[in-house]
């Protein structure tokens, strides 16, 4: 399997990155949305190194250096100082933000891990040490409960039936806008629901009351067709991605919610953030539910208000214990 490359341009093509997306998609089972990420930054990175190691004119355009002669003896050469030079070249030339630095950051781990440890080309790893940027904690803009049934109540339609099932299954399940547009009627068994996820990882989200009363009343409607995908567009095809990102924003839209900042995967946010908040889950149920390889990525989802925080507090069993008098 060759993963394709997004820039399309032979100066920007390199054997070495290419075994490299390879790896990561086949053996590792990385998507190729990641694949093509990770190619961008090291074509970014290959470019950089060029110009720190005056293999071209200062004067040549930075996004026009070739990079298809770029081998192992230049690779061989990169030590700790030349990736923080390329790190600081991110920020300060191409203002990337902390959250792209990290990326950048990860790229570079997966890439020189495969060189030295996987293929043997050279020691040592100069990614070793390497540390990721500090980051500033983030919370995920969400819908509040009450948003979210109002979004619910407000849809309307010619579509309503499927826009409808559709929101319920983002705002209960918290699956990506992928995995949904993907769902086989025949991954429907009883009340579980089989999703494929990144890197084609196989899960199962069980389905609640909600989720399966609004499939029920969408399939009894549904045009009977022979396609075996769940939910079908207006022409009676897989509904896209980009269909139902619309739709989405239309329904926001409708009840009056800001379409600048809540988006598809913002519902996802919403599903999380309502399983921790109000179904008192822990942690690595929601990752699971969610699909997440790492726990890290779930605790994003775990922000609570000052409301719960006393709550919690108030619900100890010894929160009433007082001193005899």
């Amino acid at each position: 399997m060759t993963v394709a490359n997004p820039i399309a341009n032979p100066l920007t093509e390199s054997k070495i990155i290419d075994e490299f997306l390879n790896y990561i998609v086949t053996i590792r089972g990385f998507s190729e949305k990641s694949a093509q990420a990770y190619r961008y930054d090291l074509v970014l990175f290959f470019r950089f190194l060029k110009r720190y190691l005056a293999m071209v004119p200062q004067s040549e355009l930075f996004d026009e250096i070739p990079i298809n002669d770029i081998c192992v003896d230049q690779l061989k050469t990169i030590d700790l100082g030349i990736l923080y030079a390329f790190l600081s070249f991110s920020s300060k030339e191409r203002h990337n933000s902390d959250f792209a630095r990290s990326r950048k950051v990860s790229t570079l781990r997966s890439f020189f891990n495969y060189l030295c440890n996987k293929q043997k080309y050279f020691g040592p790893n100069p990614v070793t040490d390497l540390e990721m940027p500090k980051l500033q904690a983030r919370n995920a803009r969400y819908l509040e409960w009450d948003e979210a049934v109002d979004l619910l109540k407000g849809i309307k339609g010619r579509h309503k039936e499927r826009d409808f099932a559709i929101i319920t299954l983002f705002l209960n399940c918290g699956m990506r806008l992928s995995e949904l547009t993907q769902i086989k009627i025949t991954d429907i068994k009883n009340d579980s629901l089989r999703l494929i996820g990144k890197g084609d990882k196989e899960r199962t989200v069980y389905l609640n009351h909600a989720c399966l009363k609004a499939i029920q009343h969408y399939l009894l409607v549904r045009a009977e067709i022979d396609s075996p995908f769940l939910f079908l567009s207006q022409q009676n095809t897989v509904i896209s991605n980009r269909a139902v990102q619309h739709l989405v924003k239309k329904h926001l839209a409708v009840c009056g919610l800001n379409t600048d900042e809540i988006s598809v995967h913002k519902l996802r946010h919403t599903a999380a953030t309502l399983m921790f908040k109000y179904g008192k889950a822990d942690i690595r149920s929601v990752q699971e539910i969610l699909g997440h390889q790492n726990v890290s990525t779930t605790q994003i989802y775990t922000h609570v208000d000052e409301e719960l925080l006393r709550d919690t507090l108030n619900h100890n069993p010894l929160s009433q214990f007082e001193p005899e008098e």
